[in-house]
């Protein structure tokens, strides 16, 4: 799914015009050009690092999940920051360049060798690739759609693009309720609407909770919400407090609420 998606974000960066770069997008403090520069650096950080085994700088002690997310969040807002300098033209030059080499570097991995890095926000210490790739696919994707709904451009809200999104998105639901006790066989359905979306369903076995498939029987706690709503939710654009209101919960209201808690990207 990465060269389709990417040719979908060629399209759409060749479409804007002067305007369009400054729009606002959902991730609050950037602007269009910042979410393309910011994408930018994802191929070229990709390209330098995974295929090329390039660090360039060592990270400063890292004691606690605080300290990678505000190391990294550093990292993104050098880059963007440098960035400014750059021309959209550039910008657009530069996406074509690396596009097409960080997806072929993408499909040259074994997916079940280790990971370079693991999935932190899925509770994970040690990934493989099929779970690494799949969190590079989130990053574009929801990187691409903030620019789509700032400028008003459908075209990456489908089934084909929209679904892995989400079932990337709910590996990290048994990690959002690690610290949620409850009895053995506690089953919780998390849903996203419409034709785009799915189901998911957590039961609680052994003392944890797993991801399983339907039971046959109604859950103890139900969430719904739609799909809209949904990939900003979970990638931390807006936050339970935004979306309490458009809701659809059943059963267990404080088990429902913890849905809401999910976030399924490192911040």
């Amino acid at each position: 799914m990465f060269r389709p998606l990417d040719e979908a974000l060629m399209k759409l960066l060749a479409s804007l015009n002067d305007d369009d770069w400054q729009k606002p997008t959902p991730a609050k403090h950037w602007n269009v050009k910042d979410v393309a520069a910011h994408l930018l650096d994802g191929n070229l950080r990709t390209l330098s690092i995974q295929r090329d085994g390039y660090f360039g700088e060592a990270p400063p002690p890292i004691k606690a999940y605080e300290d990678l997310v505000g190391w990294l969040n550093q990292l993104n807002a050098d880059w963007v920051k440098a960035s400014k300098r750059l021309s959209p033209n550039v910008l657009r030059i530069l996406h074509q360049a690396t596009g097409p080499l960080t997806s072929a570097y993408y499909e040259s991995l074994d997916p079940w060798d280790e990971a370079i890095f693991a999935v932190d926000w899925a509770g994970e210490t040690k990934s493989y690739n099929w779970m690494h790739l799949a969190r590079e696919y989130t990053e574009k994707w929801h990187h691409q759609q903030q620019i789509r709904e700032a400028v008003g451009q459908p075209g990456i809200m489908t089934r084909a693009f929209f679904f892995p999104l989400m079932a990337t998105y709910f590996m990290a639901l048994p990690h959002t309720f690690r610290n949620i006790t409850a009895p053995e066989g506690t089953l919780v359905t998390a849903a996203v609407s419409g034709q785009v979306g799915g189901e998911w369903h957590l039961e609680r076995q052994n003392s944890s909770w797993v991801l399983v498939d339907k039971l046959g029987r109604v859950p103890d706690a139900a969430v719904e919400i739609a799909p809209e709503l949904a990939w900003k939710l979970f990638s931390k654009n807006i936050r339970p407090d935004d979306v309490k209101d458009r809701l659809s919960v059943e059963g267990d209201k404080l088990l429902a609420a913890q849905v809401l808690q999910m976030v399924s990207v490192m911040a």
